[in-house]
């Protein structure tokens, strides 16, 4: 059955539909010998030769996997690196190296990433409409006052765009007491996000006069770290997998 190609590396767990298309994009797929760069480019693959970055693609869908990650600080969210710095994959075992990040986590930043190799899974959670609710705990420099606190909870201007209402609160306060200690207090905050501009939170806090010091996401939706270790992952469980698109009638997970 002919499709868009975006789709089918999507379904065969070649990328997220997203990062697909710059695949296509970048002229790195080939249909029966002729290379595609054009977004609207059906193909059938079950009867078109389909190669990406030479590697023919397999007629039937690959066995899908997914991953908790608890991503350390000072590693990056892509499947490689022209810098040559660690990615996430280098943290996951040979058999686990096909999968890839759904959505980013900042070099400086820790926590909660998952990975897959279901495009289909992976552009549902990334997708804007969905509202994936992500907890962060971040560490932020001095005291919010009630009224800082008001105006990130109820959106403020970001690059000509009002960010969503959200969930922030205080969960802990760290005064230095030596008299003679230059070093401001810090606070830490629990922020609950529901959508996932680029380094949203650093960029609000740092409009807000409070510099996020460290940033931690330790859930996403249903999915919490609890005692996974930084660096270690595990895999989701199925029901874990079902809860993270059950409220969505058009999941592609759904019966």
């Amino acid at each position: 059955m002919l499709d868009r190609l975006q789709k089918i590396l999507s379904r065969h767990g070649i990328a997220s539909r997203r990062d697909a298309e710059q695949i296509i994009l970048s002229g790195r797929v080939w249909v029966n010998g002729r290379q595609v760069k054009e977004l609207g480019t059906k193909a059938d693959p079950d009867r078109d030769r389909i190669e990406v970055d030479g590697k023919l693609l397999q007629t039937n869908a690959p066995e899908f996997v997914y991953l908790l990650l608890n991503k350390p600080t000072g590693v990056v969210c892509t499947c490689d690196d022209p810098q040559g710095r660690r990615t996430v994959l280098d943290l996951l075992p040979a058999q686990y190296r096909h999968v890839y990040p759904v959505g980013r986590l900042d070099y400086n930043s820790s926590g909660a990433l998952i990975l897959t190799n279901d495009g289909e899974f992976a552009n549902y959670l990334m997708h804007p409409r969905h509202h994936v609710a992500k907890t962060y705990e971040v560490w932020v420099k001095d005291i919010p006052s009630q009224q800082t606190l008001k105006q990130w909870q109820e959106g403020i201007i970001l690059e000509g765009k009002l960010t969503l209402p959200a969930m922030v609160s205080i969960q802990q306060v760290e005064e230095n007491k030596a008299q003679k200690s230059r070093q401001n207090p810090r606070t830490k905050l629990q922020i609950v996000l529901s959508e996932g501009r680029n380094r949203q939170i650093r960029k609000v806090a740092e409009l807000l006069g409070h510099p996020v010091l460290a940033l931690h996401r330790a859930a996403i939706a249903s999915i919490s770290l609890a005692s996974l270790r930084v660096g270690a992952y595990r895999l989701l469980s199925k029901q874990e997998i079902q809860n993270l698109v059950a409220d969505f009638s058009d999941s592609p997970h759904s019966s």
